[in-house]
């Protein structure tokens, strides 16, 4: 497939009819792609999710853990939709017919002129069944409810069970993955287990059990700078979590963990935060995906081997930027900064201008691993903040990007809460 500066599309003029664009997932990507073109009144915007809410995922961790609510970081597509010109569909896609431009749905078909995949990314469990069935993963709210749900359960089993083997195997939980969600898990566990979890269950008090990380790369936080991977390790370590690295996790039966050294843990909880593959569709041709099986797409985001059908955000493999031969990282500001040039793209077509290749601009990454310690890295690792500082920033970058005001000013009086108190009040099991 050729790839134009501009598209057919581009010399239709804006006194064309309306044209149609579907939009599958409401993530990152997405919203910000179908919020700017919506503007334009020659395009129509269907926007389809399996959920009826964006959520927010850098916080899961943070509902799995007790310390915020769902509403705390999710908001309705409608209610966000509203006056906005972004029509909504509740369903999942089954398939794609390119040649007749229809999206098959659950429960309707939808003709388009133009689809994008912002259709993000699932867990990978890389074909270990016992893990996927056993395991708990991290990647929705659905996922965070049952953390939350399985912790506080096992929680209150180990406080009834006389078997000290047996609570010690029910307070002993393996977090793998050593990427900002695990390091993150990892640290509110041991800081929960520190400040909280004695206060209620002074019955646990002196029984051993503990919290492991575990990551097949040299360090955590991977693409980080190396005094991030040094004061990952230590604050972690300090808290009592038990860092192994080089090594993965191969099996888990409910009881024991197997790593990859021979090693086994007995452990009533494997949290896993190891690896995400991309959502796929039928009708989206082999020779169209990639690494993790992303679609493969030009500058302009456009799927290899399509026409009229582009792909953003985890979706998306780009490889035709020099300082990402592998593609662009799966990160929320990656998923943002496309939606944002995909929709500029689409006004350029209307008006028969060139299109804009995307430019990733990298802004940095950071991840908070305790109460009082972050640690953020700006361009491009050469400049390293730890710390309070670092947690304050932080706070701010995530609090900043939830969608609505609602949820930043629920979500900074949770926070404030709990960093006074050094407790919450979200424990509770609710049962579907």
């Amino acid at each position: 497939m050729s790839t134009p500066k501009t598209t057919p599309a581009a010399t239709d003029g804006v006194q064309n009819a309306v044209k149609k664009i579907v939009i599958v997932g409401g993530g990152f990507a997405g919203i910000n792609l179908a919020e700017q073109v919506a503007k334009n009144r020659n395009y129509q915007v269907i926007l389809l999710d399996k959920n009826n809410y964006n959520y927010f995922p850098p916080l899961l961790y943070q509902v799995a853990t007790s310390f915020l609510d769902p509403s705390d970081i999710s908001y309705p597509f409608r209610k966000m939709f509203r006056n906005k010109r972004i029509s909504y569909r509740m369903a999942e896609v089954v398939k794609i017919d390119p040649s007749s431009q229809t999206v098959h749905l659950t429960n309707e078909e939808l003709t388009y002129d133009y689809l994008v995949f912002a259709s993000g990314a699932r867990i990978n469990f890389f074909g270990m069944e016992n893990v996927q069935k056993n395991a708990i993963p991290m990647k929705t709210i659905d996922d965070a409810l049952h953390m939350r749900n399985a912790l506080l359960q096992t929680m209150e089993q180990a406080a009834m069970t006389k078997d000290m083997a047996e609570r010690k195997k029910l307070l002993t939980i393996v977090v793998a993955g050593g990427g900002p969600t695990g390091v993150e898990i990892a640290g509110m566990l041991a800081e929960m287990k520190k400040n909280i979890f004695l206060k209620d269950y002074p019955e646990l008090k002196g029984t051993p059990g503990g919290i492991y990380i575990v990551d097949g790369g040299k360090n955590l936080l991977g693409p980080m700078s190396e005094k991030t991977h040094q004061e990952a390790y230590k604050v972690l370590s300090e808290l009592g979590v038990k860092v192994k690295l080089n090594t993965q996790v191969k099996d888990y039966d409910q009881h024991e963990v197997t790593l990859s050294t021979g090693e086994t843990i007995e452990a009533g909880t494997l949290i896993w935060a190891a690896g995400i593959t991309a959502n796929t569709f039928e009708g989206i041709p082999e020779t169209s995906l990639g690494i993790g099986r992303r679609m493969i797409t030009n500058e302009y985001n456009q799927v290899i081997g399509l026409e009229n059908v582009y792909a953003i955000g985890d979706a998306s493999v780009q490889i035709t930027d020099e300082r990402y031969p592998k593609g662009h990282p799966q990160l929320a500001q990656v998923a943002i900064q496309q939606g944002r040039n995909l929709a500029k793209n689409f006004i350029a077509m209307l008006k028969g201008k060139p299109l804009s290749a995307f430019n990733y601009f990298d802004k940095g990454d950071m991840a908070i691993i305790g109460r009082n310690k972050a640690v953020v890295d700006l361009f491009k690792n050469k400049l390293h903040i730890g710390g309070i500082m670092a947690l304050f920033m932080w706070l701010f970058v995530h609090l900043i990007s939830l969608v609505n005001y609602r949820n930043k000013l629920k979500t900074l009086y949770n926070w404030g809460t709990a960093y006074v108190s050094k407790d919450q009040s979200l424990r509770m099991i609710f049962r579907s």
